[in-house]
Order: structure tokens, then sequence, then C-alpha cells
């Protein structure tokens, strides 16, 4: 990754205020977002809002005040778990849970989307990488596109991701079957899309198709990127998962005996996010 998207999201909001002071306008600027979308991406603008158009995929990443702040925040917990699991005294494999917010399995190399400005699962698995290879597990309900991205072309970072099939739903470009790898990396990456309606007895035996690869892989950590969008009652998702469907992931994922860092993803359902999580690491703790 080059440094310009990072330097794009530290200055983006006070690059916009500065633009046209002088319009009516002005004083109305609430949220920077594209009025144009990059179709290709072989010349970044000057303008600010030729840059949004070129780092922001969609219209769900609009940048205000405090979004760097925020999403650096959010990296820098998903580093702190990461660090934490290669630092732990306990004689079983060591697990923590980073709260992240902003999420950040959309974004990638260059690109925010989906809420996510900064990748943290990536990030995290890319600075355990130091200590041996590392496999990322994506269990939201939609594509992990960013890390796909991040990742397509390497063999020391295993990505897996379960989601909701593109087909039908967002990412829509990104999470396809064939999609395994660039050039000689390929069978690195690894997507499972799943029908509308995925309940329990459908999603666990590919979870556990997921598993198996981990395993063959046999990485020194594990980052899973732990969605809460799949639970029956979400209001963004499709699938049928119940709370003790989520457990059960939580439960085999554990089974690996790797250390492992959970970052959070999605999850809207309010009323029963918190109980969600608590169900999905009952298991580690």
């Amino acid at each position: 990754m080059s440094q310009k998207y990072p330097a794009f999201l530290a200055s983006a909001w006070t690059e916009w205020l500065a633009a046209d002071p002088d319009s009516p306008a002005a004083a109305e600027k609430i949220a920077l977002m594209p009025a144009t979308f990059a179709a290709k991406r072989d010349q970044l603008p000057e303008t600010i809002l030729g840059k949004a158009g070129f780092f922001l995929l969609d219209l769900s990443v609009p940048i205000v005040e405090g979004t760097y702040a925020a999403a650096l925040s959010s990296t820098n917990c998903a580093l702190s778990a990461a660090e934490s699991i290669t630092q732990s005294s306990v004689s079983r494999p060591p697990s923590a849970f980073a709260l992240c917010r902003p999420p950040g399995h959309h974004a990638g190399r260059e690109i925010a989307g989906g809420y996510c400005f900064l990748n943290n699962a990536a990030i995290a698995a890319q600075w355990l990488t130091r200590f041996g290879n590392v496999a990322i597990l994506d269990v939201d309900y939609h594509a992990g596109n960013g890390t796909q991205d991040v990742f397509y072309n390497r063999r020391d970072v295993l990505t897996i991701s379960i989601h909701a099939d593109p087909a039908f739903e967002y990412p829509y470009y990104a999470g396809y079957v064939n999609e395994t790898g660039a050039d000689d990396d390929l069978g690195f990456h690894h997507n499972f899309p799943l029908p509308a309606g995925t309940d329990d007895a459908a999603y666990l035996p590919t979870l556990d198709q997921a598993l198996a690869l981990v395993r063959e892989f046999a990485p020194a950590h594990l980052v899973v990127s732990a969605g809460m969008d799949t639970y029956e009652g979400d209001p963004l998702g499709r699938f049928k998962i119940t709370r003790q469907g989520i457990a059960e992931i939580g439960r085999r994922i554990n089974a690996l005996g790797l250390p492992t860092a959970i970052t959070m993803e999605g999850g809207y359902n309010t009323d029963a996010l918190g109980e969600n999580v608590a169900a999905f690491l009952e298991n580690f703790v």
C-alpha cells in the first residue's frame, strides 16, 4: 500500500473544509461524500471531491471530523489484541477480542467501503506475520472483499470468507468461489458464498470445510473477522443463524487450538448484539 490513501484519510476532512470556503454552502458542510466514483484508478485527481471518488468505494463511508481518529483507534485496538496473543503466559492457546468500531473487512489496500476505513483484521494479521504464517477467517454476513484485496497475491496469509452470495448481496463484485488468489499464489484465498436463508444446519458444515483449510495451512496465529450480522434477526442480513449457532461457530473455531485474535465486524440488531457476541466468545474465555 502506498502512503497516498492513509494521507487522504488523515487530511480529507480539513482539506474539504478548506475547499471553496467562500461558498454559500461552506457553513453547511457535514460530511465528505463523493459525487462521482472512479471507473478506473490510474490517476489520482487533485481536488478533494476527486480524491473522495478515488478512495471511497460507496456512500456508506462518509468522512466527518472524527473519522480518521476513530479508524486509527479501531486499528490500534486490533493490534493490541494481536500483540496480546503473542505474549500470553496461559497454558492453553491465548485469545483476545478487539471491539473494533468502525469495522474493517471491507477496506482494501487503498479504498474504504461498507462502513470500513482501515482493515483492522488485515493490519493485525500483517503484524503477526513476523511470527510465522497467519490465517484470517471471516464469518461476517458480507464477503470480506477488503481482506481479499489486501492479501490476494500473498501465500504467507491464508484468507477465508464465509458469507452471503455476492450475486445478491453487498459487496456484489467480489467474494465469488472462483476467486482463489493471483498468479503463483492461487489457493491461498477461499470464498464460501451461501444463499439467503442459510441456517445453522447449512452453515456449520461449510464452516467445517473452512476450518479444515486452516488446519492444513497450519498457521502460527489466527485472526477472526467476527460479524454478528449472520444472526436470524439482523436487519441487514438474510441468514437464519441462531444464537446457539453463533456459539457453536465460536466453539468450533476455538477447537483449532490456535492463538486467536478476534476483531469485531458487522452486527446491526443492537438489542441482540451483546448477547450474540457473548455467545460467540464464551468458548474463548
